[in-house]
């Protein structure tokens, strides 16, 4: 799709230089073997990535690995702290409203995650710009501080950001942890422990808890993986040197190794994620892995 787009790599190297002849620019094309196919193009991309070479950019002359090397520890820091905001305060609250089910908390709770579903990430990053200059004459840094550097002065610059993505992931959270509670407190094995006397603070949160934590590992593993290739316009509205800022500067600039391989790292950043999140199945539920074994074992 990028190559669809006016323009290819050349144009966007030379820009409105005039001295640059056509002949000029043809020979850069064949340089870059861009007078090739596109699906020539793509057969020699993916024999010289089975080969382990992920290439070089374009418009740097960089390897493309050492790029991604140093933008990915930041699109990592983003993503684990938007998902930890989420989780620690969508989590619970999903868990309580499903437990006062019709109470004030519970109207209170489905309410706000309609909301935090409403409003996209880019907007919120936006008007917490515009709050924190306009009301309190301050905005994060415009320049990268690393966690090794400089830890408190990251943990304020990551701060927003991860908010503007956080708030999205916890209304999914939220009605998820509400939807599976519920789900799991109708079960019959909840309502005999019941009936024989346990604690309802004790079955909630000791047996139907566990149980309801395994659609939402699902939400929380799709959610990293979209994280990681999700973030490209907060990282852009912030100034932070990630994964997806690091993506669009290729789109933009036309760098077609750098797109496809970043592309590529996040389908397969992504298939990892679920990978662990059916790993996890069997901890939670050791049945879960009982049964893959036996079906294994039959066929």
């Amino acid at each position: 799709m990028v190559r669809l787009m006016p323009g290819d790599i050349v144009d966007a190297l030379v820009g409105m230089d005039n001295q640059v002849t056509p002949e000029a620019k043809a020979e850069l094309r064949r340089a870059f073997g861009l007078d090739d196919p596109i699906p020539v193009q793509y057969a020699k991309w993916v024999y010289q990535i089975s080969q382990g070479d992920l290439g070089t950019s374009y418009r740097t002359r960089q390897p493309i690995t050492e790029q991604l090397v140093r933008a990915l520890p930041v699109t990592i820091e983003l993503a684990l702290m938007a998902l930890f905001m989420s989780v620690v305060i969508a989590v619970p609250l999903g868990v309580i409203s499903a437990i006062r089910r019709n109470s004030a908390v519970d109207f209170v709770v489905r309410f706000a995650a309609l909301i935090g579903l409403a409003f996209p990430n880019f907007f919120l990053a936006t008007l917490f710009l515009l709050g924190t200059s306009l009301l309190f004459h301050w905005i994060p840094s415009v320049f990268y501080v690393s966690i090794f550097d400089n830890p408190a002065k990251n943990l304020v610059q990551f701060f927003f950001p991860a908010l503007s993505l956080a708030v999205a992931l916890m209304a999914v959270e939220m009605r998820m942890a509400r939807t599976s509670m519920l789900e799991v407190l109708r079960q019959d094995y909840v309502r005999t422990a019941l009936a024989k006397g346990l604690e309802s603070t004790a079955v909630n949160y000791k047996h139907a808890l566990r149980n309801a934590f395994i659609p939402l590992i699902t939400v929380i593993g799709i959610q990293m993986g979209g994280l990681l290739g999700g973030s490209v316009i907060i990282e852009q509205i912030f100034g932070l040197p990630g994964v997806g800022w690091y993506l669009l500067q290729g789109i933009q600039g036309r760098d077609y190794p750098v797109v496809q391989v970043t592309a590529l790292f996040l389908a397969i950043v992504f298939a990892v994620m679920n990978l662990i999140v059916d790993i996890l199945y069997g901890f939670l539920d050791p049945r879960i892995g009982h049964e893959t074994a036996s079906e294994s074992s039959a066929e």
